[in-house]
């Protein structure tokens, strides 16, 4: 009874011992970045937020890519696609490793039996009588490491911060996703749009080939006349070819993206000329990325993690205290496992404390130090990728926009061009070769205004992929999970 007394009164020393840590007070880095956005030239004027439209963090993917098919496509990739599944299944792993860790703290209960007989041979007793032995065992086992110094507490708070940047993985992998998926679609409606012009350039110039072929049958258009028709006609189709390639390889990569073939009952798709991406996306301020990056979030994560190895290894220097005991009873026979008298018990309690490792523990500390300094850095690192990507989105904003009236004009101008050009030609002022040079700059010209097109809407979507936000539509479902977990 003495024996338990004491070990009760060693166990409640313990725990109220046990919410020592020596890990160091966690700070969060200051942002490497300017405190505003830059402005100027190239970024055009600062314009006021929508008051009929939320702020680009609260608004939902669907709000933000209206094209129904596209939508679509959207929903199907968050259900099918192997990367995210990935991220995903490494948030389930992850998480059953925090559960690991955080079970270090908790005693560990166990029940055992044991069964013996043995048999000693006659000649090796006095009685020179064999002697067979039974014996039978039941008890209840307690184990414990008293966490003194925070070592268990420490790689606990590691684990979950390790399990809070998966977390954070999978959804800056979400929000990835479902931008591919619309620049990826937006891409498709671009080979749709130069297909149309590669072929319209082609009908253009099969029509202008018969009408000079016909002129040089009478004598009012020469043999090169015709070989420069001819050239046209044949570059068409050679243009014709490669569009047809790069819309079938656009096709191929986005189903991949979407994880399953192309669906047939899709909602017609929206022209790419037609689409509207929502621009008047209000900036903000760059320490807003902080709290809605999730690689960000995933960075700073990380670095929490690096913060708690290091009270884990600070903690290997320190002694280590161990409580072990066990309950049962023990009796020569089965039948009186339970009987009166064959209680046993033991209480067993350990302390081990380095005194010579070779400068192992020390090692093990330089190596938690350095990978926090390497956590700093990539998270300062983070902030400012996002920060160049953020900016970057806002200078395309405005010179998109601009580009875009350019190509119009430049287009309808090369328009106007062929048509004079043909009638030059038709009434003998000019030679083919001013026609096809004309028709020529005018597909490239159509070409470019595709371009332009998409590379701006392109720019909108990850522009609002830079903010954080516009994609995910139930942003307090990884906090509650977090909570419960904690």
């Amino acid at each position: 009874m003495q024996i338990f007394k004491n070990g009760a009164l060693a166990s409640a020393a313990a725990i109220v011992l046990a919410g020592c840590s020596l890990q160091p007070l966690y700070q969060r880095p200051a942002a490497p970045v300017a405190a505003f956005y830059p402005t100027g030239e190239g970024y055009g004027t600062a314009r006021p937020a929508s008051a009929s439209l939320p702020p680009a963090s609260e608004t939902g993917w669907r709000d933000i890519l209206t094209d129904k098919r596209l939508q679509q496509l959207v929903e199907i990739a968050l259900r099918n696609n192997r990367d995210l599944r990935v991220a995903v299944l490494n948030v389930v792993k992850v998480q059953a490793q925090y559960r690991i860790q955080r079970s270090d703290m908790f005693p560990q209960l166990s029940v055992y039996g044991q069964g013996s007989k043995s048999r000693t041979p006659g000649t090796l007793e006095q009685s020179g009588k064999p002697l067979v032995v039974h014996s039978a065992t039941a008890a209840l086992s307690v184990a414990w490491e008293v966490d003194l110094f925070g070592r268990l507490q420490s790689l606990t708070d590691a684990a979950f911060e390790q399990y809070m940047a998966s977390a954070h993985a999978r959804q800056a992998a979400e929000i990835l996703l479902i931008s591919q998926v619309a620049s990826q679609y937006l891409a498709t409606l671009s080979s749709d749009e130069r297909l149309v012009v590669t072929r319209d350039t082609l009908d253009a110039a099969t029509n202008a080939l018969a009408i000079v072929q016909r002129r040089f049958e009478v004598g009012t258009a020469s043999d090169l006349d015709v070989s420069q028709a001819q050239t046209l006609v044949e570059q068409a189709k050679g243009n014709e070819a490669e569009q047809l390639r790069l819309k079938a390889q656009a096709l191929n990569a986005l189903v991949l993206l979407i994880g399953e073939p192309m669906p047939l009952t899709l909602a017609p798709s929206t022209p790419l000329s037609e689409q509207a991406i929502r621009d008047d996306v209000p900036a903000g301020l760059p320490s807003d990325l902080l709290t809605r990056r999730p690689d960000i979030l995933e960075a700073e994560a990380l670095l929490r993690a690096e913060n708690a190895d290091i009270g884990a290894a600070r903690a290997a220097f320190f002694p280590r205290i161990a409580l072990t005991g066990s309950f049962g009873s023990t009796s020569s026979t089965l039948g009186g496992l339970f009987g009166g008298g064959s209680g046993a018990w033991a209480f067993v309690p350990s302390l081990a404390a380095p005194i010579f490792d070779a400068g192992s523990n020390r090692a093990n500390l330089d190596i938690a130090k350095v990978s926090k300094d390497v956590g700093i850095a990539q998270y300062e690192k983070a902030i400012q990728t996002a920060f160049r990507e953020v900016a970057d989105g806002l200078a395309a904003r405005v010179t998109f926009n601009d580009q875009l009236v350019a190509a119009l004009r430049l287009a309808d101008a090369q328009s106007r061009r062929v048509r004079i050009a043909q009638v030059r030609f038709e009434t003998g002022l000019d030679g083919y070769l001013n026609v096809l040079t004309a028709q020529t700059d005018l597909y490239n010209a159509q070409l470019a205004l595709v371009s332009v097109r998409l590379s701006r809407l392109e720019s909108l979507v990850d522009l609002y992929r830079s903010l954080g936000g516009g994609w995910v539509q139930d942003t307090g479902e990884m906090r509650a999970v977090a909570s419960e977990l904690r």
